[in-house]
């Protein structure tokens, strides 16, 4: 292991970013290779009256893609990075690598990156790693962001694009951030707060499945063709699999298990920061109102990760506003696990537990700007899902 993961990982100790917590490496590995692995599944407290929190994101949508073009204001190199709906999160290394290429053609010693959010910081640690002298101008750190209100699983493909829109060449390039970001993310696993990590994640039914055992119900049609590249890196995850009747503590619905890397955000995100800090990197409170306004900043090359802040700043109108709402649930230490049941997802983070209504789809939330929680909604949520722990106790579920 290079030396510096071993400081980085000393200091993040130091620095009482959470408790050691242990990988969990079983929920890796396939059934038919260990046999007896049979995870528990401890049951969420689904009750209306622990939800501590309702928060929304407006995720910034552009049929095209990612902007990932470069202009020039005056004397100063602009590289865009933004615009890529709900898979910020996911593809943010790919897309820095991308973008920190673009701007060091120069070999700049010093480079701003304007926005402190997915795309943001992870940007500005991959410029400090090409060698060049960091600030991050932004009106909000990470915890103030619309990225700070993502769910947290790695969905690279998540309203990335319109499958007519996009460029011939897209795919291949999402490709390659999905596969950059994903690598990246490796060296995240099991680190002081477990900011990204394994977890199973379970499908549930209440009708038999159809003819493919391994392919659950579709989710509502959608009256817009999102483009669907997750075929091209599904060599990188386990297969879903179809568990047996009753093998389960959902009673007598059809389950499906598969095993998905999601993000802890608040400690990941801490864990960002602090790693930017270390390197050198510098942070500084700065709204802009204007793209001319870029080109008074003492740094000459700026790589813009304004995300849906884009639209107004740079008077982007191809960036569309999809409305994502998460209700929080108390945080369970003992649920490790997330879920799909009735267009309800369910993740369960150390800081809570998401409980998002995707009824209508992707199509949810389209051009809908209106951040203010809907508590109706958040209600609904989770007494959906409160019927599958009815009289539920933690067991094995066995295959």
């Amino acid at each position: 292991m290079p030396a510096s993961l071993h400081r980085r990982r000393l200091l993040q100790t130091s620095l009482a970013l959470g408790g050691v917590a242990g990988l969990e490496a079983c929920a890796n590995i396939a059934p038919t290779t260990i046999g007896a692995y049979r995870p528990t599944i401890a049951p969420i407290r689904a009750r209306t009256d622990r939800i501590f929190d309702i928060t929304v994101c407006l995720r910034p949508f552009r049929a095209q893609g990612p902007l990932l073009d470069t202009e020039t204001i005056g004397s100063t190199l602009i590289v865009h990075n933004y615009g890529h709906g709900g898979s910020g999160w996911s593809l943010s290394w790919g897309s820095g690598t991308i973008a920190v290429k673009k701007a060091m053609t120069n070999s700049p010693r010093a480079i701003a990156v304007i926005g402190c959010g997915a795309l943001g910081l992870t940007a500005a640690i991959l410029a400090q790693k090409a060698g060049a002298k960091v600030t991050i101008y932004a009106r909000e750190q990470l915890p103030q962001t619309r990225s700070s209100r993502a769910t947290g699983s790695f969905t690279p493909d998540s309203r990335i694009a319109l499958a007519d829109k996009a460029a011939p060449d897209f795919p291949v390039l999402w490709e390659e951030m999905a596969r950059t970001s994903f690598k990246t993310f490796r060296s995240y696993l099991g680190l002081p707060g477990n900011p990204v990590q394994w977890i199973d994640r379970y499908v549930v039914a209440d009708h038999e499945p159809a003819q493919n055992n391994d392919t659950p119900p579709p989710d509502m049609p959608d009256s817009l063709d999102f483009a669907d590249y997750y075929r091209r890196i599904a060599d990188l995850t386990p297969r879903r699999r179809l568990l047996p009747g009753g093998s389960t503590p959902f009673g007598n619905r059809t389950v499906w298990r598969s095993e998905n890397l999601m993000f802890n955000i608040a400690d990941y995100g801490h864990t960002l920061m602090t790693d930017f800090l270390l390197a050198g990197g510098t942070f500084e409170y700065r709204d802009f109102h204007a793209p001319d306004e870029l080109a008074r900043l003492k740094e000459k090359v700026v790589i813009n990760c304004t995300g849906y802040g884009a639209r107004q700043l740079w008077k982007d109108d191809t960036v569309t506003p999809v409305r994502g709402q998460i209700a929080w649930l108390i945080p369970q230490p003992e649920v490790t696990y997330g879920l799909y049941y009735r267009h309800i997802n369910v993740l369960s983070r150390t800081d809570g537990i998401c409980v998002q209504s995707l009824e209508g789809g992707d199509m949810r939330g389209y051009g809908d700007t209106n951040e203010t929680p809907d508590r109706a909604e958040a209600d609904h949520g989770v007494n959906t899902i409160a019927p599958l722990f009815a009289g539920f106790g933690a067991r094995p579920a066995t295959a």
